[in-house]
């Protein structure tokens, strides 16, 4: 763990709905050992790919010195470098060899990190504790994408923001059965590609600030959320 107290940890159990329905489930047990094969090469190789994605999404979000911010799925903290000087972090993941990486980062001048195992369909930090939330790469590969988002808003002060960075079916795009087919085996590297934002987001209380194109065309997108309600 970096420097400094962080966030302190509250666990609840994840809420129930909202997942994306597809034949091949993903498992934190799978994703688990999958991320363990990830870890060493991560960074130098798909985590390089992303990096103009998680520059965009840091840039949006706006963070601010003294803000407290919440990493979900933190993974080897490709994040943690962004992050600007005085704020205060919490990373969270199910992966251990991930966050060895993360760790290896740390300490970061001028930031205040602390990293947390747990698995992220469940709040692992107190209730509107903190002004901002980052879920880069996180609701594609995580068993239950909407739990993850929902359960991790919680964490958020109200007017709070959030941002995303993944990738999506778009909200009105037809699910084909070559899509479903190939995520057969995208899932089996951790990583689902029918999931919609739209879908993922219903009673979140969160409102869309800002969408935007990113990586592949826009086949990523960079979505900027402010909390509404419960």
């Amino acid at each position: 763990m970096g420097g400094g107290q962080g966030f302190s940890g509250a666990s609840h159990p994840p809420r129930q709905g909202g997942g994306n329905r597809c034949k091949m489930k993903m498992t934190n047990r799978w994703n688990q050992f999958i991320y363990r094969l990830w870890a060493p090469v991560y960074d130098a190789t798909v985590g390089h790919i992303f990096q103009p994605g998680r520059e965009q999404a840091i840039e949006l979000v706006n963070l601010q010195p003294g803000e407290r911010v919440l990493l979900v799925g933190v993974g080897t903290g490709a994040d943690l470098p962004l992050l600007p000087q005085g704020v205060k972090a919490s990373g969270v993941d199910i992966s251990p060899d991930m966050l060895a990486r993360a760790r290896q980062k740390l300490p970061l001048p001028g930031r205040d990190v602390t990293l947390l195992q747990g698995d992220a369909q469940q709040l692992l930090v107190e209730e509107a504790s903190c002004d901002a939330v980052i879920y880069n790469l996180i609701l594609s590969v995580i068993p239950n994408g909407s739990v993850c988002l929902r359960e991790n808003l919680r964490a958020l002060k109200p007017g709070g923001r959030a941002v995303v960075f993944d990738k999506f079916l778009p909200d009105d795009g037809r699910l084909t059965l070559g899509r479903r087919m190939l995520n057969l085996g995208s899932t089996l590297f951790g990583t689902d590609i029918t999931r919609r934002f739209g879908k993922l987001a219903e009673g979140a209380g969160v409102q869309v600030v800002r969408d935007e194109p990113s990586l592949l065309g826009g086949a990523y997108r960079v979505i900027l959320l402010r909390k509404t309600g419960v």
